[in-house]
């Protein structure tokens, strides 16, 4: 992209989750494209160690430490960020879990909710508005494949990305020629860890990872061209988001439990 024409010199960018993943490839890559940064996550020392890194490419980058699964983590980083201009808001903080629904703690069930899509709507509803009324910047959320068919084994995790997939594309619809951009990014399964931390084990879906490098430049580059509505990372990922048009619901569900199972 060239200079001119790049939507993100300039900017301030809003990143959540971004202390390493998917988060912290978006808030690096935004840095080098001349972006300022606000960066969230609940780890200080991490957080510091991406903004440490992104100040190379000579742009602001600011620490926020906040648990945005609690409505008052998100409330002080709405508060905190009451008279700073938010561009671009990177919606990526998320969680998972893996296993039977009925294994699951009520307390892992409502962290994943929380996170999954009530940060993500709070966050947006506060930083959208000033955007619209610019016309400038916009939100991509990071929702997931399992957006796109239910995930037994990851039952909560699908629902809510589901969620995230649907309410960005209609905010997709309803800001349409009014000068921002909103796309949900859906990779695949990612390098990150994720699934361990979840408990399904480092080996679950490990076949045809994709990097967060790699993630982040697909997104980054959908949001450039114009924004969403979505933007699949991964020929094999499009195919596997596109599958439930082709194959009947119960074999889908099915195909979707064999793959989550350890």
């Amino acid at each position: 992209m060239t200079r001119n024409r790049s939507p993100f010199r300039g900017r301030r960018a809003l990143v959540t989750g971004a202390s390493g993943g998917i988060g912290r490839s978006i808030a690096l890559q935004l840095a080098a494209a001349g972006s300022d940064l606000v960066l969230v996550a609940r780890s200080e020392d991490a957080l510091r160690s991406v903004a440490d890194e992104a100040g190379r490419h000579g742009v602001d980058a600011r620490v926020l430490v906040a648990d945005l699964s609690t409505t008052e983590g998100v409330a002080d980083v709405v508060a905190q960020l009451a008279d700073t201009r938010i561009d671009i808001l990177v919606a990526n903080a998320g969680v998972g879990s893996h296993g039977p629904f009925v294994d699951e703690s009520s307390n892992r069930t409502a962290t994943q909710i929380a996170l999954n899509c009530a940060a993500v709507t709070e966050l947006t509803h506060a930083f959208l508005p000033g955007m619209l009324a610019r016309r400038v910047g916009g939100v991509l959320t990071v929702a997931s494949t399992a957006s796109f068919q239910p995930t037994p084994g990851m039952a909560v995790y699908g629902a809510t990305k589901a969620f995230v997939l649907s309410f960005t594309e209609s905010l997709w619809q309803e800001t349409l020629g009014r000068g921002v951009r909103v796309l949900a990014l859906c990779p695949g399964p990612t390098s990150t860890g994720f699934f361990e931390a979840a408990g399904g084990g480092e080996a679950l879906l490990e076949a045809g990872r994709q990097t967060p490098d790699e993630v982040a430049s697909v997104g980054l580059a959908a949001f450039a061209r114009g924004g969403g509505p979505t933007v699949v990372s991964g020929l094999g990922n499009r195919l596997t988001a596109s599958a439930h048009r082709f194959v009947p619901r119960a074999l889908m569900v099915r195909l979707a439990a064999l793959a989550t199972a350890r």
